[in-house]
């Protein structure tokens, strides 16, 4: 996994006291597992195909011609139930007979794994050996898809030319997810591609054209960016970064709940021959002809699916949005509130992922109280409370602290929704239309991370409206000492 793009979106506050809270655009994980494949291939010169009896006739010549290679290279086999076929979410696997739940699909050979290890083994290996493994991978697959005669070539004739993901929206298609943290995610994303191919360029294809003798473009490799975050699998053994032709056309789905699909098995690779193999079996039972789905990643938000694959789906728990929390430099405690931090496993910044109608992460708001220490407050700050602060700040520690905390998140919620052009009405009204895939997406995200900030936006409200019913810190310390009652009045003693 890449190192993650962090895409802080400073948010001046009502004071500099105050000041501890962004909204950041999410930072962005450079992951890179599986997607659904689009019936749109590079285009390149046509290749002569014969249609093959055991597909639909109207499928493209290009997926009969892939068919066809994977039955010459032996990858279809006796375990081989599915094949592929036409649906709603576009090509997938359709099952050739009923299929009981962890029961192999397909399996492929190492030898058709496209992966760092096919990169070294490669003419290019020794100049991509200090790049980054999904750069090398990157260059590895450009390159062959400009050669005629290359191995791959059936399968990267039908790879789509780009996907649906954000990177790939036009100016006018981004403009629909102003003020979202996808947008600002996507351009960070989008820079950073840039970035490292201008370095790539200068200190590998300009230096190699011997071996990069067709010329490489930044489209090329957004090209190839595109296809490893959509399609590469990342949950094998090892294995951070592979493409595996033939099992990426498996799609995704909601109604899928387990991960557990992908599988490194040994076993015979052809008639003479064994080998390492990508063993892929049905999350579920799936009956014959039906299409068989996994889940791509059940912890990722409709933002993460639309950066990496390009489509978002309806249900509630894929909305998210991310609070960053931030000790500023400018704080008279800084460095015994980043002490404090850093002995809980955070550090100077913070992100929190929100999700809808879920509870806060559990040190959301222990670090919240954290920032908002001061004033008669800070003795907390003295290393006689090092050790047991977090304890404290897990409660309310006094009326001034929590209220800080409710009307920081609050302001800084309220000034997020402001950036949007479009309200939670006008969304929900525009998703009863006919949409195209990539408007229906961006309405989906601005109208997911508006309901996530109304959300946090009443839970801090109600907060407020609660302080005065709060039991604080000095409350709790008299009555550990029994000198308060338990309805919170002070208990005093005379001396006989």
């Amino acid at each position: 996994m890449a190192t993650p793009i962090q895409t802080p979106m400073a948010m001046a506050l009502a004071s500099s006291s105050s000041n501890f809270l962004s909204l950041p655009r999410s930072p962005a994980h450079l992951s890179l597992p599986p997607k659904r494949p689009l019936l749109h291939p590079k285009p390149r010169l046509s290749v002569t195909s014969v249609a093959s009896p055991d597909l639909d006739p109207s499928l493209p010549s290009n997926v009969h011609t892939f068919w066809q290679w994977l039955r010459q290279e032996g990858v279809v086999s006796s375990k081989t139930h599915v094949k592929p076929a036409i649906f709603p979410e576009g090509l997938g696997l359709a099952t050739t007979k009923n299929l009981a739940k962890n029961e192999v699909v397909l399996e492929v050979p190492k030898r058709f794994w496209i992966n760092p290890d096919a990169v070294a083994d490669s003419e290019i290996g020794n100049v991509c050996s200090g790049l980054k493994p999904w750069i090398s991978v990157a260059l590895f697959l450009i390159r062959e898809n400009l050669k005629d005669d290359s191995r791959w070539r059936h399968y990267l004739d039908i790879l789509p030319s780009e996907t649906d993901s954000t990177v790939f929206w036009s100016e006018e298609e981004l403009a629909e997810i102003q003020g979202t943290q996808l947008l600002s995610t996507t351009l960070n994303v989008k820079e950073y591609v840039k970035s490292e191919f201008l370095k790539v360029e200068e200190e590998i294809l300009l230096r190699h054209k011997d071996l990069f003798p067709s010329p490489i473009t930044l489209d090329d490799f957004f090209w190839a960016f595109g296809i490893l975050r959509s399609r590469a699998f990342s949950r094998l053994r090892g294995q951070n970064l592979v493409l595996i032709p033939f099992a990426d056309l498996v799609n995704h789905s909601a109604n899928v709940t387990s991960e557990e699909h992908a599988w490194e098995v040994k076993g015979p690779a052809g008639l003479f021959s064994w080998d390492v193999l990508f063993s892929l079996r049905s999350p579920i039972s799936v009956k014959a002809s039906e299409q068989v789905f996994i889940q791509y990643d059940l912890k990722k938000s409709n933002a993460d699916l639309a950066l990496d694959y390009g489509f978002i789906e309806p249900t509630a728990n894929r909305n998210a949005y991310t609070l960053t929390l931030e000790i500023p430099e400018s704080d008279l405690f800084f460095d015994d509130k980043l002490d404090i931090a850093e002995t809980n496993g955070l550090g100077e910044t913070a992100y929190f992922d929100i999700v809808l109608e879920r509870p806060f992460p559990p040190a959301m708001l222990p670090f919240l109280r954290l920032l908002a220490l001061g004033g008669t407050d800070a003795f907390l700050l003295e290393s006689l409370f090092r050790n047991s602060i977090w304890g404290h700040l897990e409660m309310p520690v006094s009326r001034a602290n929590e209220e800080l905390v409710c009307q920081v998140v609050i302001n800084a919620c309220e000034a997020a929704l402001s950036g949007y052009n479009t309200t939670i009405e006008e969304d929900e009204k525009l998703k009863e239309e006919n949409l195209d895939s990539r408007l229906r997406i961006a309405v989906g995200i601005r109208e997911g991370e508006k309901r996530v900030l109304q959300q946090i936006i009443q839970i801090f409200k109600d907060r407020e409206l609660e302080l005065d019913q709060l039991e604080y810190y000095q409350e709790r310390r008299l009555k550990d000492l029994g000198l308060c009652g338990e309805q919170g009045e002070i208990i005093f003693w005379e001396s006989k």
